[in-house]
């Protein structure tokens, strides 16, 4: 296992498509949810520990080599948007693209092929860290990471927020991140002998809603 690996496989300029989403972010800017550091702050915190935990602790679970289209399922249930659950698959079919460039697998060639329109982003990005040889736990935080630092990223594009409180944003958010990543490995490795229910199923309403409005602008910055 080579560790570097996490760092080009979470670095935002690997071609993954996520720079084209805002997670939520744009419509809560709108809504005037999001305003200024504190505020992203309270955005990313409640969706670090709802979408991130779901997401890191699917990656996990793929990553320890639970079935792809068992985790693909059990990713359709806990998310509720139709237009988030497109958003997941075009990330998923993207992503699947860099993979394979990146590094050839036949778990990735067979995923591919058995989901032409894509899987579900945090199966795809599990299957991608076993590709390049990493663990569980370094799927986990890539996922936790990403719900996170796309919003930061966003705002400072959609407000002009100064990129250094963004960016302090995410250093403040860490040690929460580290104890999302662990409740999210603790369930993620127990489903290849548990199943898909000991996932866990944390709700985030608001961002369901939020994407659904956000779908039908006829002008966006970001896709999602």
């Amino acid at each position: 296992m080579t560790r570097a690996a996490l760092l080009v496989l979470a670095d935002g300029r690997f071609p993954a498509g996520g720079h084209a989403h805002s997670g939520g972010a744009e419509e809560a800017v709108k809504a005037g949810r999001i305003t200024d550091a504190a505020s992203l702050e309270a955005f990313c915190r409640g969706r670090l520990h709802t979408a991130g935990l779901v997401s890191a602790a699917l990656a996990c679970a793929a990553a320890a080599g639970a079935d792809p289209a068992e985790l693909d399922a059990a990713a359709d249930a806990r998310t509720p948007s139709p237009a988030l659950r497109l958003t997941a698959r075009k990330l998923g079919r993207q992503l699947v693209r860099a993979a394979r460039a990146a590094w050839p697998s036949a778990e990735l060639d067979a995923l591919a092929a058995r989901f032409p329109k894509g899987a579900h982003q945090p199966v795809v990005l599990g299957l991608t860290a076993r590709a390049a040889g990493l663990g569980p736990q370094d799927a986990a935080y890539c996922a936790a990471y990403e719900s996170v630092s796309g919003p930061a990223t966003a705002v400072v594009r959609l407000l002009g927020l100064d990129p250094f409180r963004a960016t302090a944003v995410l250093a403040r958010l860490a040690p929460e991140l580290d104890r999302v990543v662990d409740r999210a490995v603790s369930a993620g490795t127990a489903v290849p002998a548990r199943g898909t229910d000991v996932l866990p199923a944390a709700s985030a309403p608001l961002l369901e809603i939020g994407a659904q409005a956000h779908a039908a602008w006829p002008v966006r910055l970001f896709a999602s």
